[in-house]
């Protein structure tokens, strides 16, 4: 019987290849993600447009890869085939990334550098990557709770994918540093050919992974198993809408990226601006962040998880996150290389909340796997547009915040929208996360036949 007993393939831990496999599966969304947080807003306002304007193209981005994930999640619930759908948002990714950050395709077309066009150009390509984005995001996000029922597999799976998330970044952040140094940004052509060069590369070495993961991964069965069983094989949206974990699980989500993706948007301002550190620290800062969370997401592989478990492990990550806002909050000009230190310990908080978040859903879908692409795809929605929003008010008042001494004599620090970005926001969700995350019973809820099983990853 699917799921009632030990021999059951599905209720088993699986292998490490087929969890290597799957976890390179989201090196494309990954690196170009990176590039797109860390660097759009930077690349827009250098090569001459406001900064409200650069808020406009990364909220079209976000806007459009909401809509389009709970579009792609009800089109996977119904008719399956993850791989296709990964397959699809891939060449997507690939053919319109590079239009992001290789300069304004119309305006060269029709010989006219406008702002407003411009504007327009980058607006149209963000929103047709966040669409393939999407696409490659929910299918591979659903395939987990498809490919084993095991919890102990499911957040192995997770971690595996979190760990390659941080290969991808430090890919990403090594290739920036190669060509902030080649190539000098004097002038805005410069410094389009730097971020085409980035855009590349990335595509490049993100592709690659693509392959690996399509070979290797083979499509799940899962759904089809389940048809011989009383459970339904899709899943209304409703029956969702009224489960309180729902909701929780969804709150907890949604800040954790808000964390992620708002700090990450501020890092480089914050040190090159706010900081004045050298150029190549815009690289190599968030490098340790992402070393920091590989080393933890390999760590979270081998431990047997349970709720208790889950919960422990997100609220330490907030906690962390929480002393490392106030401390960038506080963090004088004249002592900036503190912020190599603070990196390390962002990186621990971010894999501690991302792995554990991510978990969370597989709880609450259980073994009710004909709805899993809803799950992932409406709390992807309320991620994109809670963070499009976000940078999007953020943005509009970067160029008119007051710069607020914060101590009497001849400090350069001030409390800037980037500080706010990097130290205030990322604390404040990390403390509501916590505060949610205590009040969850995920021992009861979402549970599978055997839910949380002791062993760790099997061979």
């Amino acid at each position: 019987m699917a799921g009632g007993s030990e021999e059951d393939p599905h209720t088993k831990p699986i292998g490490r290849w087929a969890v290597f496999f799957y976890g390179v599966g989201h090196m494309l969304n990954d690196i170009t993600a990176s590039c797109w947080f860390t660097y759009l807003l930077l690349f827009l306002t250098q090569i001459g447009l406001s900064p409200r304007d650069a808020a406009i193209v990364m909220l079209s981005g976000q806007v459009a890869d909401g809509f389009a994930t709970i579009f792609t999640g009800e089109l996977i619930d119904r008719f399956g085939h993850f791989k296709i759908w990964h397959a699809a948002g891939s060449v997507l990714v690939a053919i319109s990334f590079s239009s992001v950050f290789g300069g304004c395709l119309p305006c060269s077309i029709l010989h006219n550098d406008s702002l407003s066009l411009e504007t327009f150009s980058y607006s149209m390509f963000a929103a047709i990557f966040n669409i393939g984005w999407a696409a490659t995001q929910v299918s591979h996000m659903a395939m987990v709770n498809c490919i084993s029922l095991n919890s102990t597999s499911r957040v192995a799976l997770t971690s595996c994918r979190n760990a390659f998330t941080m290969v991808a970044n430090l890919s990403l952040y090594a290739i920036a540093l190669v060509v902030f140094g080649v190539i000098k940004a004097g002038s805005k052509e410069n410094t389009e050919t730097q971020y085409r060069w980035i855009a590349y590369s990335s595509i490049t070495v993100g592709c690659c992974f693509v392959v690996i993961f399509l070979m290797g991964t083979k499509e799940p069965r899962l759904r089809m198993d389940l048809k011989e069983t009383s459970r339904r094989v899709r899943i209304p949206w409703v029956y969702w809408f009224k489960k309180l974990l729902y909701y929780q699980v969804a709150m907890v989500y949604l800040l954790t990226r808000l964390v992620l993706n708002v700090s990450q948007a501020y890092l480089a301002f914050f040190v090159i601006d706010d900081l004045q550190m050298d150029q190549s620290a815009k690289a190599l800062v968030p490098a340790i962040i992402y070393i920091g969370s590989f080393v933890v997401s390999v760590l979270l592989q081998e431990i047997p998880w349970n709720g208790r478990r889950l919960k422990a492990y997100y609220s330490a990550g907030g906690i962390i996150w929480m002393f490392c806002g106030a401390a960038i909050l506080l963090l004088p000009r004249d002592i900036s290389s503190f912020m190599y230190a603070i990196s390390v310990f962002i990186g621990i908080a971010n894999a501690l909340m991302m792995v554990t978040a991510i978990s969370m859903q597989s709880v609450l879908i259980g073994s009710e796997v004909g709805g899993c692409a809803f799950v992932c795809g409406s709390l992807s929605f309320l991620d994109k547009m809670s963070c499009g929003l976000a940078l999007y008010v953020l943005q509009s008042h970067q160029s008119t915040s007051p710069r607020i001494q914060l101590n009497n004599g001849q400090q350069s620090a001030y409390l800037s929208v980037t500080r706010y970005g990097l130290g205030l926001v990322p604390a404040l969700c990390s403390l509501v996360g916590v505060v949610v995350t205590f009040f969850m019973e995920l021992e009861a809820a979402g549970s599978l036949s055997k839910p949380l099983l002791d062993e760790p990853l099997l061979e």
